[in-house]
């Protein structure tokens, strides 16, 4: 009795991590979610080709590398930020708040540039949906505020 409740407690162990890891590949917002605007659905949309894919690829692999370093430290400020707040802690989050801003407008250039190579690989016409589908996100992000 004992063997077939463990065994049904390991397949249910089992069957709940799958579904959780497989939550990652169809738009759940999995731990290493990344939210860019180029994942396989954005891919599809634009049509893009294995050559694109793999150049995008790349562009992404090549920005995470460069700015690693940063992306540690910013990590590690929102990490101690959040520490501070929920251990209310206004002296110490009020002395992070500048750096956080800091890193904040320089994610926000890392990624423009980011897009920028990106979009230098699609063709007018997949530029042009791009344009519109990101137009489109920002649109539905502002109705959810």
């Amino acid at each position: 009795m004992k063997k077939t409740i463990t065994a049904a407690v390991a397949v249910l162990a089992l069957a709940g991590t799958m579904a959780f890891a497989a939550e990652g590949d169809f738009g759940g917002h999995g731990r290493h979610h990344r939210h860019g605007m180029f994942g396989a659905k954005m891919a599809a949309k634009l049509n893009l080709t294995d050559a694109q894919k793999a150049q995008i690829k790349d562009i992404k692999k090549s920005t995470h590398e460069a700015n690693a370093a940063f992306f540690e430290q910013a990590r590690a400020t929102r990490k101690e930020f959040f520490t501070a707040k929920k251990a209310n802690d206004t002296a110490k989050m009020d002395a992070l708040k500048p750096a956080m801003e800091s890193q904040r407008a320089q994610m926000k250039e890392i990624r423009k540039a980011e897009m920028a190579k990106i979009t230098s690989v699609l063709t007018p016409d997949q530029q042009a949906q791009l344009q519109q589908l990101r137009a489109e996100h920002k649109a539905h992000h502002n109705d959810k505020q």
